[in-house]
């Protein structure tokens, strides 16, 4: 998968680009991660990329010419048909895990990181595919927003984590959050491991860590409930955890 970040902050990206998970992914050439700053593509002396609303108001909007050279710019510049554009603003719609298993299936991503105050209107009309929001809080600007999506993203790419069961039983993966996980030593202060994991009976374990799953989900995100996908089996489970008021 090819990845462009448009930013006005590229430097923002070394550190959590450079390390773990991510780095791998590139090394392994499973990910292309390129960083570009849309100031190169302003013009003026002093390459302004913002400028005071009309109407008035406070703060300052990213103006719409470099923003559409620089993303013309990488789509030229790149061969992908299968793309999509993403413009990170609390405006968007919520991004999870659902949205990330979407767009893991598309052969490039290009963020666009905004700042300041926002974006001129006509950058978020016709120039990205679709607006994503990683929460009901305002930032400082998409960097961070671009980076939690991209390693999120990433993490659905076959051959990017090392085991090709670690997505599938990661929290939200089917719906669910993740069932509590141990290691070594069996006991520690006192706090012993679930014998279950320890018998080595694969159906109990199973059982065992749907079950807890299914009550961490109840106890913490109920709403999750609503959209999972659930077995016969599992609401009973959960009919029997309200009547024991397992969400007090």
């Amino acid at each position: 998968m090819r990845i462009d970040i448009l930013s006005l902050f590229p430097a923002m990206f070394e550190g959590p680009f450079g390390d773990s998970i991510t780095r791998r992914a590139v090394e392994n050439g499973i990910l292309d991660i390129k960083i570009t700053n849309p100031r190169d593509f302003a013009e003026g002396k002093h390459q302004q990329m913002d400028d005071s609303p009309f109407g008035g108001g406070s703060g300052m909007v990213i103006k719409p010419e470099p923003m559409f050279k620089v993303v013309r710019y990488v789509k030229e510049t790149t061969n992908y048909a299968n793309r999509r554009v993403l413009l990170m603003s609390p405006e968007g719609s919520v991004f999870n895990q659902a949205k990330a298993r979407e767009l893991a299936q598309y052969d490039q991503l290009i963020f666009i990181c905004g700042h300041y105050e926002g974006f001129d209107a006509r950058i978020s009309e016709n120039l990205a595919d679709e607006i994503i929001s990683i929460g009901d809080f305002v930032l400082t600007g998409g960097e961070l927003p671009a980076m939690i999506i991209t390693d999120a993203v990433s993490r659905m790419l076959p051959g990017v984590l090392g085991s090709e069961e670690s997505a599938p039983t990661d929290s939200f993966y089917n719906g669910l959050l993740e069932h509590p996980q141990y290691t070594r030593p069996r006991e520690f202060e006192g706090m012993a491991v679930p014998d279950v994991l320890l018998s080595g009976d694969h159906a109990k374990i199973a059982k065992w860590r749907r079950e807890k799953s299914l009550e961490i989900t109840l106890r913490n995100r109920p709403d999750l409930l609503e959209t999972a996908e659930l077995t016969d089996e599992d609401i009973k489970y959960l009919n029997k955890l309200r009547e024991q008021n397992i969400q007090k």
